[in-house]
């Protein structure tokens, strides 16, 4: 899907004849890589291992991007976003803060109001790696 906006939806100073300048149209994707980039702003959260068919391929790594799959419609845009995050931070204030995050850096670089984040933490990593070995 994606949005179309004019630049009196934007709310921007344009001269009377905006609309004969053209539209704006902002797709999924490019939603989806404004809010993963976005996530990356956030302390203490990482990428999500990529799946394949349900089941977890490769470990969550903190350095990588989070997933996130967006929906336009409209002037709107929600968002579904798979994260992990550090170890010992509160998971509850965290997502929230990515939540806050993404609504206010979403809209201001697309002009779209985003209604929904839906979050999900795969992982929790602690700052030491373990290494495991055979004894």
């Amino acid at each position: 899907m994606t949005a179309t906006l004019s630049s009196a939806t934007l709310g921007t100073a344009a001269p009377a004849d905006a609309e004969d300048r053209g539209i704006l149209t902002i797709s999924d994707s490019t939603v989806e890589r404004i809010a993963a980039h976005a996530v990356t702003e956030v302390d203490g959260v990482g990428g999500a291992a990529s799946r394949v068919l349900g089941v977890a391929v490769g470990g969550e790594d903190l350095d990588n991007s989070a997933k996130v799959t967006a929906k336009v419609s409209g002037g709107a845009a929600s968002l579904d976003v798979r994260l992990s995050l550090s170890y010992p931070m509160s998971v509850s204030r965290t997502t929230e803060n990515v939540r806050r995050h993404l609504m206010r850096r979403v809209e201001e670089f697309t002009g779209l109001t985003v209604s929904q984040v839906d979050i999900t933490v795969t992982a929790l990593h602690t700052a030491t790696a373990e290494t495991r070995r055979v004894q």
